[in-house]
């Protein structure tokens, strides 16, 4: 999908879509590559700074911390847009998002420029590469929790944040945890034994950013305290730098133009076009 551009006047001015201003391009200006803001989740940290200090366009990178997931889907979408708000006066040609669909987290932003967001349910297609490579995965082995480095080095626990949906709805069966096992033991019932349930396997995706032997070793530990398997997962930065050089193929990547918001499609898209207000 090509970005909309604003027509120019035969004397290089540019007008601008809502006719509110012109921009006078000068030479200089017309030549310099795009500046993105990419907005990522703290856990792509490794993976987001690296695209950026590899793309030929400018990139400013903004992070969010890891436990904004915790806090529910109109908390998240919320921050999101504060960000997304705080960032227009910044003169940038896009608003990058370095974010799946999260558990509808990132339904309904908008801006007055573009937006573009991978067509991905969560980080994990960011860590693999693609969707069809996370899919694929999927299939074969559904019953796999995922780790990366950013994952260990952003560790926090859905119980330590008091906004999170967990914590304001599971608070009293915690606190018999914690009176009957101690706090450590305690969070680790809750968040292993419980949420894990439905898993056999924990995997580290290495996504060839850095080298963290240590890392691996301690999903490898907590595999095996857990009672599951392990397994080491090759990730890719390629949707991630693709994001980052403007190569928005509709495939891959949604672009959000003015005027509009995004909605789940529920189907291999994952995303797609809404009016503003009606997402």
């Amino acid at each position: 999908m090509h970005q909309q551009t604003s027509p120019e006047s035969p004397g290089g001015t540019e007008v601008s879509p809502d006719r509110t201003q012109t921009i006078v391009r000068t030479e200089k200006a017309a030549d310099r590559p795009p500046r993105y803001l990419l907005i990522a989740c703290a856990v792509l940290h490794r993976e987001c700074y690296h695209c950026a200090s590899v793309s030929r366009n400018i990139i400013d990178v903004r992070l969010c911390e890891k436990a904004l997931h915790d806090v529910g889907a109109p908390r998240m979408s919320d921050r999101l847009q504060r960000e997304i708000d705080a960032a227009e006066t910044g003169g940038y040609d896009a608003i990058l998002l370095a974010y799946g669909l999260c558990n509808h987290g990132t339904v309904g932003l908008h801006a007055r420029v573009p937006i573009v967001a991978p067509r991905a349910h969560d980080c994990i297609t960011l860590l693999m590469g693609s969707k069809e490579k996370y899919l694929e995965y999927f299939n074969r082995h559904p019953g796999t929790y995922y780790h990366s480095c950013g994952w260990v080095e952003r560790s926090t626990s859905a119980f330590d944040n008091p906004n999170s949906t967990t914590t304001r709805m599971g608070i009293s069966t915690y606190q018999q945890y914690v009176e009957k096992f101690g706090e450590d033991n305690a969070k680790y019932l809750m968040e292993t034994l419980g949420m894990m349930a439905n898993y056999d396997t924990f995997a580290y995706i290495d996504t060839m950013v850095g080298n963290f032997p240590a890392y691996r070793a301690e999903v490898e530990k907590a595999a095996a305290k857990a009672g599951l398997k392990f397994a080491q997962v090759p990730g890719s930065v390629d949707l991630l730098l693709r994001l980052v050089n403007g190569e928005w193929a509709d495939e891959d990547f949604l672009v959000i133009s003015p005027g509009t918001t995004s909605r789940p499609t529920n189907d291999a898209r994952i995303i797609g076009p809404a009016p503003l207000g009606a997402a």
